[in-house]
């Protein structure tokens, strides 16, 4: 049983929660403050590290997936990189700014309390502002358990960066009727989160030869087919099922009937055709007269998938436009193989609004029946309940309010949690450099280089971007910025002090994508 002997120790004003790409990004750009990072397994990486397959790849060109000041190594290949070789990426920039130092491993945060100034901080409504981010005396307690030792060691901080991401640690399992669910079935179900604990042995052991059911239709669970495929090549093997209760467009790459795909969406001129927050009365009506060409875009898209990828024969045509599934940040890349081994019927699909368990199988809604040996459950995860397990009360259940989406003011800091970051949490293009510019953001912040305007005005803020993410897509569940990111670092940069037109000319700056390199730190 673990134990709290240990005294609260402060030997760093800034503590950071995981080392994954956010964790290691954040910690670069605050060494001057020698933060302590708190990182619950034994490698950097998150996501990369411990949610990835053995198929799993990059979905973009490694241009858009870089530091600013660390590109990447010359590759011998031009296809996406492997989750391996973006670990090594993230090594080699974790080794060339001497960021290891910093980093606890095998280091779980097992509780956060507040210990800062209860008097000054009224609970029972808005802040006036989130005052000095470094007050020169302890804000937050963090306890943590080594995996080594039972002993908890509680250590004091002036300020906190939560970079525990969305993804991971606890699985996001559908629900079923009372007695149907994995409990009845005969054979093996496994979340991908424990799929991905498995050796490459272990996984094609587990669905070689079996009759194997895949739920979901989202970037791991194309994934776990085409693993499932591939272990059952041959006459001997058996097809994997696809349960899919919602469709979303995806992507063979990125140029639709040659033409780059960056120049739809990731160029200043291109976001002039989307929503974007605080625009004003000549914006609104540019977008309202440009609406046509924005669905024609959409339309272009998808004339171009529709001929590439077999979607209507497989019965996979999305009913919504292509831009509403870019908007909510649902694009997945399909893997060069995946409708080829369709083709040859090692993975089938099936469309199924409600399912469950029988002892046999699947059952679903229309009454039919299909016979399963392991089902995969590649249903996401529930990083808000991660969260809300970690935060004290009355902050955990102040983090989705008032919308149900945490509102984070520059994606970063929640207006109504005094001295905390959250960073990874809002989604873009390339969530690499998305963390990066926030960083810097944040780094700016904890310099004194600009303040925080007061929490009404942060929580408008929030609101106008939930805002223009819902006229975007049906689909808003989440921060994602893909249709108004420019306009986002453009507010960043303004905070910064820096210029936000970032391109040598003008043609560059409206027509060209932006990258991280755009957006390299200024002195």
């Amino acid at each position: 049983m673990a134990t709290q002997d240990n005294p609260p120790i402060m030997v760093s004003k800034i503590g950071i929660i995981g080392a994954g790409v956010s964790g290691i990004t954040v910690a670069k750009y605050l060494s001057n403050y020698n933060p302590i990072v708190f990182e619950a397994t034994d490698s950097i990486g998150g996501v990369w590290r411990h949610c990835s397959y053995r198929c799993t790849k990059l979905q973009s060109q490694t241009w858009n997936y870089e530091f600013s000041d660390f590109p990447w190594p010359e590759r011998e290949s031009s296809d996406y990189p492997s989750h391996a070789e973006i670990l090594e990426y993230l090594h080699l920039y974790a080794v060339h700014f001497n960021l290891f130092k910093y980093v606890k491993f095998n280091t779980k945060v097992v509780e956060i309390k507040f210990v800062g100034d209860k008097d000054g901080f009224d609970f029972g409504r808005l802040p006036g502002d989130h005052g000095n981010p470094l007050p020169g005396r302890p804000v937050w307690e963090l306890s943590v358990q080594s995996n080594e030792s039972d002993v908890i060691q509680r250590y004091h901080f002036e300020f906190v960066v939560v970079c525990t991401g969305k993804y991971g640690d606890i699985p996001l399992m559908p629900t079923y009727p009372r007695n149907k669910g994995p409990e009845v079935f005969n054979g093996k179900v496994l979340h991908t989160i424990d799929y991905c604990k498995l050796d490459k042995e272990a996984t094609s052991d587990l669905v070689k030869g079996k009759k194997t059911v895949v739920v979901g239709y989202k970037k791991s669970a194309i994934d776990l087919a085409i693993e499932c495929a591939q272990a059952n090549q041959g006459p001997e093997g058996q097809p994997c099922t696809m349960i899919i209760r919602s469709l979303h467009w995806t992507l063979p790459h990125y140029r639709m009937w040659g033409v780059p795909f960056f120049m739809f969406y990731a160029t200043r001129s291109a976001q002039f055709l989307h929503p974007t927050p605080n625009q004003g009365l000549l914006k609104s009506l540019l977008c309202l007269l440009l609406s046509p060409m924005r669905r024609g875009i959409s339309k272009f898209i998808e004339s171009y998938l529709l001929w590439k990828l077999p979607l209507e024969k497989y019965g996979l045509k999305p009913d919504h436009p292509f831009q509403e599934d870019f908007a909510s940040c649902q694009i997945a890349i399909t893997p060069e193989n995946f409708f080829n081994e369709a083709d040859k019927g090692k993975i089938v699909f099936k469309r199924a609004s409600k399912w469950w368990f029988w002892n046999g199988g699947i059952e679903f809604d229309d009454n039919t029946k299909m016979d399963a040996d392991v089902v995969l459950l590649a249903t996401g995860y529930d990083g808000k309940k991660k969260l809300k397990t970690l935060l004290p009360e009355p902050f955990s259940s102040l983090l989705e309010y008032p919308s149900g989406i945490m509102a984070l003011y520059r994606g970063t800091i929640h207006p109504l949690i005094p001295n905390m970051a959250f960073m990874g949490y809002v989604e873009s293009v390339s969530n690499l450099y998305t963390s990066e510019i926030r960083s810097m953001w944040l780094a700016g912040l904890i310099d004194k280089k600009f303040k925080l305007p007061s929490a009404e005005k942060m929580l408008s803020q929030t609101m106008k971007d939930m805002e223009a993410m819902k006229k975007s897509t049906r689909f808003y569940k989440r921060n994602c910025i893909t249709t108004f990111g420019i306009n986002h670092n453009d507010e960043i940069c303004e905070d910064l002090g820096w210029h936000t037109w970032r391109k040598k000319n003008l043609i560059k700056e409206v027509f060209t994508p932006y990258t991280a390199g755009d957006y390299k730190k200024e002195d």
